[in-house]
């Protein structure tokens, strides 16, 4: 098995994709857009590859957020809020914020698990900032650890109750990085004193089954970004905040980080992440990255398997637990 989550191009697995996934044995497979028409098509996408790989409990990601992010679209999936709704809900009510938050997630997943997609990349553990870029602020729990800790908390819960394995991001955080990094690479230059705050998030929810990196420069610890130091995966990720969880790069594809693709997944491995995503399924950079990249490693396969078996049979009846949801979130006020 090989240490990358492949993309797939399109709707159904071409049979040029079958043959490369078969030889090159990768760990997962991650759907976007693209892969999603509607709930026959991506339920047969799913279960042809979990064909192809044998494996009951395989890996397959998505980014289904609510709000921007969102591979599974209006009219044939439900719309679903963003992190920001429930920040302003704990305004108002924190127990209510925590518990809509819960429903919400639990819905998402068993909208997943009914497609047959196993992991969902959330919840964002980043603390929102005065400049965090867009592309982070609009999804964010908010500006306060605590109450970040305690959302993403129930984001965790509502998943693995609609049976879904969940991953916190984007580890040590993105809150403070004023750039896009899927264009751009962010440089944060706060001290390591006021990054505590970014940390605290993290080491509430440290037993997290998945986790995700940035593509970000932290000044006050290296002048690599996350997702290739070793120092921020080794010292800050598993040592001060104590995630002994399944380490993910965030795409590897983004603009942040330079380099060919086998030469940033090969980085990023070396650096200690135990998974490299990879989102574009480009064949050439996909044979260059498994060409790149050795076996995964035997800490690395425990920490997947662990993940995956924390898997449970989906509970609960998603409409129900949208209603819920928006009675909860009325009570924000208009």
């Amino acid at each position: 098995m090989k240490p990358v989550i492949f993309g797939l191009a399109g709707p159904v697995m071409l049979a040029s994709e079958a043959d490369f996934f078969r030889d090159a044995a990768p760990a997962g497979f991650i759907l976007f857009k693209r892969n999603c028409e509607n709930r026959a098509q991506l339920r047969a996408l799913t279960d042809s590859l979990r064909a192809l790989t044998g494996r009951d409990d395989l890996p397959i990601l998505i980014d289904q957020e609510g709000g921007r992010v969102a591979r599974m679209q209006p009219a044939e999936w439900p719309a679903f809020p963003a992190g920001p709704a429930f920040d302003a809900l704990y305004d108002v009510a924190p127990m209510s914020a925590i518990e809509a938050a819960r429903a919400n997630a639990q819905a998402i997943a068993l909208m997943l698990a009914e497609v047959g997609i196993t992991v969902n990349c959330l919840p964002l553990l980043d603390i929102a900032q005065p400049n965090t870029t867009e592309a982070i602020s609009t999804r964010t729990l908010g500006h306060e650890p605590q109450r970040v800790a305690a959302m993403g908390r129930a984001v965790l819960d509502g998943l693995a109750r609609g049976g879904v394995v969940g991953v916190v991001k984007h580890m040590p955080g993105h809150g403070r990085a004023e750039l896009d990094t899927h264009y751009s690479l962010p440089t944060v230059t706060a001290t390591e004193e006021a990054l505590a705050i970014d940390l605290a998030p993290f080491q509430a929810l440290r037993d997290a089954p998945m986790g995700m990196t940035s593509h970000i420069v932290f000044q006050a610890w290296d002048d690599r970004p996350a997702t290739l130091s070793p120092v921020i995966i080794n010292d800050i990720i598993r040592g001060r905040i104590g995630f002994d969880g399944l380490l993910m790069t965030d795409d590897i594809d983004m603009k942040a980080l330079s380099g060919t693709a086998g030469e940033k997944a090969a980085g990023a491995v070396a650096a200690g992440c135990d998974l490299v995503l990879d989102c574009w399924a480009r064949m050439d950079e996909m044979v260059e990255i498994a060409g790149r990249i050795g076996d995964i490693a035997p800490a690395s396969r425990a920490r997947l398997d662990r993940a995956m078996a924390t898997l449970r049979p989906p509970q609960g009846d998603a409409a129900e637990l949208a209603a819920k949801r928006d009675a909860l979130l009325a009570a924000v006020p208009a």
